[in-house]
């Protein structure tokens, strides 16, 4: 077992390489898979998977297409668009794992992006549970605080702006994480400035959310304005069928803040056991 991962490779079905890292258990029957947040490179979650690979379960991370190792040289002239993570991206994992693991169960881990585009896959049934970490509509006007109005002016002005300036998003030097596609960034803005968020986007495969039956944990955070409840409820209420929706403060686990990227930083044990607790019944 190496603790610090192996390096592995993806093969898409439209034949895009993806880089990733595999936290293998010795002995695991169970493997996890993290799907992660739009521009969050896959070492992000690394903290996570150890935890997960000392509790018996191995752990996948990897990097959607157009992001961390799974990027080109050069993201301007790059055609990837955000829902290929869900179409093309997610179902690789997911038949990576099946191939080279074989396990009796497969779980994800959907994180904002991640978890809102796993009802795109055309392998649901592959899937035995997800829990779900903020994973919200993404409509600017569910968002909490200032954070309504900066994600509006994000949506409507900065990213199609700059995108077709640049030629692709400039994520770094604004926030932490990575650049992201020219049309990673127009098409997540259309979905952002309508109520619907993704299921407005006539050009997806929505009806494949109605097979997605496994069992999902979906989680918002009380002090996440990016992910508030409301807008997780009504990504929830579109997107899955079963659903236990649980609403974290995290005073009451003894952390002082999460927003929307703590979850998965150190100090959130008490909580990555409880997730995995939930996933162990399935």
């Amino acid at each position: 077992m190496n603790s610090d991962g192996d390096t592995i490779e993806i093969i898409t079905a439209d034949g895009e390489r993806l880089g990733g890292t595999l936290y293998r258990a010795p002995n695991a029957t169970q493997v996890i898979i993290v799907q992660g947040a739009t521009a969050v490179p896959h070492q992000f979650y690394r903290r996570f998977a150890h935890y997960m690979q000392a509790q018996g379960v191995s752990t996948l991370t990897y990097d959607f297409r157009g992001i961390g190792v799974s990027a080109p040289a050069s993201l301007r002239g790059c055609k990837v668009r955000c829902s290929d993570w869900g179409l093309y991206d997610i179902p690789a994992s997911i038949n990576w794992v099946n191939t080279n693991l074989q396990p009796d169960k497969i779980y994800l881990v959907g994180h904002s992006a991640g978890g809102q585009q796993a009802g795109l896959i055309d392998n649901p049934d592959a899937v035995d549970a997800m829990v779900t970490v903020c994973a919200q509509s993404g409509y600017w006007a569910y968002q909490g605080g200032a954070e309504k109005q900066r994600v509006r002016m994000m949506v409507t002005v900065g990213l199609p702006l700059v995108s077709r300036l640049v030629g692709y998003f400039p994520w770094s030097r604004f926030a932490s994480g990575c650049d992201l596609p020219k049309e990673v960034a127009l098409q997540w803005a259309r979905w952002c400035r309508h109520p619907d968020y993704l299921f407005s986007d006539e050009s997806l495969p929505l009806q494949r959310y109605n097979n997605f039956k496994a069992p999902v944990l979906a989680y918002s955070i009380d002090d996440d304005n990016w992910g508030t409840a409301v807008s997780v409820d009504a990504l929830m209420k579109r997107a899955y069928s079963n659903v236990d929706r649980q609403h974290l403060v995290p005073s009451e686990f003894g952390i002082d803040k999460l927003g929307h990227m703590g979850y998965f930083r150190q100090g959130s044990e008490v909580l990555w056991q409880r997730a995995l607790d939930w996933l162990l019944r399935y």
